[in-house]
């Protein structure tokens, strides 16, 4: 309606004219500071909220440095505690590995194999019980002095051989039985045999790629006279009555040889619990008896 009045109409109202001219001039201004003070109370928010997180992350930090322990170089430890510093020195417990690749390899003797059977029993057998495991001196062959390989170890441990192997004519059981820690080493002291064994028979008793009952059959079918294989697979046969300790007359164990870790095969958990198993299920009986001698390998 304003396009119909004419101009000479605001002319008897000058002031009325600057009145509206200036509303209008202050509302545009207020319009910016309002469209200004969007953004900077958007800005003053996320600055009190940063703030606030700062707050809190240095409160977890400072909750974190009194509770935490970081390691400042090999054995020395160091505590922070809201700015002070504590050191203390600890032993740290080394590794199988790492004991062993500093030290030289001592051969093994009849006093280990009787400390680790103590040990192993302390806490399954009574003060009377163990006493009955411990072997005599005459129950063990002399034991390798890291100088032998396997067959110049036996030539000398069972001067006899070749009057035992003949002698030997039953079957699912053997005159000499070897005990390794896996299958590998086994196919590789089988192999060691060969200026030993002369005519006898040896047999893989581990169980990788051979069924239980193969081995069964195996030995049921003729005479063997030596046995290689594994503590859990041994264990298993005697059980299952596929082997029988009758004919034994040794037991070598494979006891020096060390895995890629440096591990023995006692130090092994797993084949270490197998091992003991079979030592229970009838070579201490057949040592007390002095039909079964051990050698340590």
């Amino acid at each position: 309606y304003m396009k119909d009045i004419s101009p000479s109409f605001f002319s008897y109202f000058p002031d009325a004219c600057e009145s509206e001219e200036e509303t209008e001039q202050e509302k545009q201004p207020t319009e910016k500071t309002k469209t200004e003070t969007k953004p900077e109370k958007r800005k003053r928010i996320t600055e009190k909220t940063v703030k606030a997180k700062k707050k809190k992350s240095e409160q977890r930090e400072t909750r974190i440095i009194a509770c935490t322990v970081a390691q400042s170089s090999g054995s020395h430890w160091a505590l922070s505690l809201n700015g002070s510093s504590i050191y203390f020195v600890f032993q740290k417990k080394k590794t199988i590995t790492e004991v062993l690749a500093t030290s030289e390899p001592k051969p093994g003797c009849p006093a280990d194999l009787q400390n680790l059977v103590t040990q192993y029993f302390s806490d399954k057998r009574s003060v009377i019980e163990q006493e009955e495991l411990k072997l005599q001196d005459s129950c063990f062959l002399s034991s390798n002095d890291l100088t032998h390989s396997l067959s110049s170890y036996l030539k000398q441990v069972c001067p006899k051989w070749a009057k035992i192997q003949k002698q030997h004519t039953g079957k699912s059981s053997v005159v000499l039985l070897i005990v390794c820690s896996s299958a590998l080493r086994a196919i590789e002291l089988i192999k060691q045999l060969t200026t030993f064994k002369g005519e006898a028979k040896a047999v893989k008793l581990f169980a990788k790629h051979i069924k239980i009952e193969e081995q069964v059959k195996l030995l049921q079918k003729g005479v063997t006279h030596i046995g290689v294989g594994t503590p859990g697979r041994i264990s298993a046969l005697i059980e299952k009555e596929g082997l029988n300790l009758q004919a034994l007359k040794y037991v070598v164990l494979d006891w020096n040889w060390r895995d890629q870790k440096l591990r023995r095969m006692v130090d092994i958990p797993e084949i270490k619990l197998d091992f003991m198993k079979l030592l229970e299920n009838g070579i201490l009986n057949g040592c007390k008896d002095d039909k079964v001698k051990i050698g340590l390998f």
